[in-house]
């Protein structure tokens, strides 16, 4: 080989080699710590880059992208000097790749420990019942001090949220008696409260229906009312009308006698007094009126003799037998008087009725 070709070949392999360790690509969300001869030189950003050769060489590569880091467990004494184990959730970003490299020597690190501390002295403050229920607190709290400690690291927290907060066994065991407790409480509250409406809402419908039957039995006993004045004033204007004179009244009475026993709750009836007078009077009515001359007044001892022949016919309770009798037995008794009483009235009416026919024949034939 020509020796004038052998060092043409070495110098452009170095040449090469020199180009190639010039160029430094770096990716996006990437950042590149530049030394020159062990000095901080420069933050290469991304995209193609050219650094010197031998003289510059890369110290760190960091992603400024947003990280989630988690730490673990950490044993933390409340106020009330109960342990409680919190572990934390942190959201944070690289904003100064130089100081991230350069300020502290492991930022994660670093801020796992400021986080554990904080919270120690956060959590100091509090007592487990406010520990339960004041996260936001917590969380807002952490932040500020982390991120006002972390600041001249180049990094910026985000956010920091408690993941966890786990309190003794038997603090569990407590708390979840409470809560039991609790919730019957509000069980029975409920429960109570539902039966008082539940009565509430009966007794109104109760006190709405009995108004409301007794507006009806009102109504009903107005509209009864007024039909019986109506039919009393039909009836009276019917006699006034018709002028009926005693005879006729006397007969309907008959009639209605009857019909006095006739109520299943009658339990006791008595015939009353002007019966026979009644009975008298309907007799006298179809009596012989063929002769036109007035009857002759009878005679003192023949109108006893009259009335006692009359009130033969007419069946009376006995004192004795009424006595003897029970409610339903006297019912029973009074209501055959009283239809035997108008069964012979009817008779001796019918029987004066059939004398007179034939006494008009013959006086209109002569």
């Amino acid at each position: 080989m020509d020796p004038v070709v052998i060092p043409i070949l070495v110098a452009a392999i170095v040449v090469v080699v020199l180009v190639a360790s010039a160029v430094r690509i770096v990716p996006q969300a990437r950042r590149y710590n530049i030394e020159r001869f062990g000095r901080y030189r420069r933050t290469l950003q991304p995209g193609l880059n050219l650094v010197l050769p031998v003289a510059d060489r890369v110290n760190t590569k960091l992603d400024v992208r947003e990280q989630v880091y988690s730490s673990d467990p950490r044993p933390v004494i409340t106020e009330d000097n109960l342990v409680v184990n919190i572990d934390t959730v942190l959201y944070y970003q690289i904003t100064d790749p130089r100081a991230a490299a350069y300020e502290v020597a492991d930022y994660l690190q670093a801020i796992d420990q400021l986080t554990v501390t904080t919270l120690r002295n956060v959590i100091g403050s509090m007592d487990l019942e406010e520990t339960l229920t004041s996260r936001e607190e917590i969380n807002s709290r952490l932040r500020a001090v982390l991120d006002d400690a972390t600041g001249k690291w180049g990094i910026r927290v985000n956010r920091v949220e408690i993941k966890a907060i786990d309190p003794p066994a038997t603090i569990k065991e407590a708390m979840e008696k409470q809560m039991r407790a609790e919730r019957d409480k509000r069980a029975a509250i409920l429960h109570a409260e539902g039966e008082r409406q539940a009565k509430i809402l009966t007794a109104e419908g109760t006190k709405q229906k009995d108004i409301l039957e007794a507006q009806g039995t009102q109504q009903a006993m107005i509209l009864r009312a007024d039909g019986e004045a109506k039919a009393v004033e039909l009836v009276f204007q019917a006699v006034h009308r018709n002028n009926a004179d005693p005879k006729v009244l006397a007969y309907k009475y008959l009639e209605t006698l009857p019909h006095l026993a006739s109520s299943d709750n009658n339990t006791f009836w008595v015939i009353p007094g002007e019966l026979t007078e009644a009975v008298r009077t309907v007799t006298s009515a179809f009596g012989d009126q063929s002769t036109a001359r007035p009857p002759k007044p009878a005679q003192p001892e023949e109108a006893a003799a009259d009335d006692a022949s009359h009130e033969s016919r007419i069946p009376e309770l006995d004192a004795g037998s009424t006595a003897s009798l029970d409610a339903a037995t006297a019912t029973d008794e009074a209501e055959k008087q009283a239809a035997a009483a108008v069964s012979d009235a009817k008779a001796e009416a019918e029987a004066a009725m059939s004398t007179q026919v034939p006494r008009r024949g013959q006086s209109s034939g002569d």
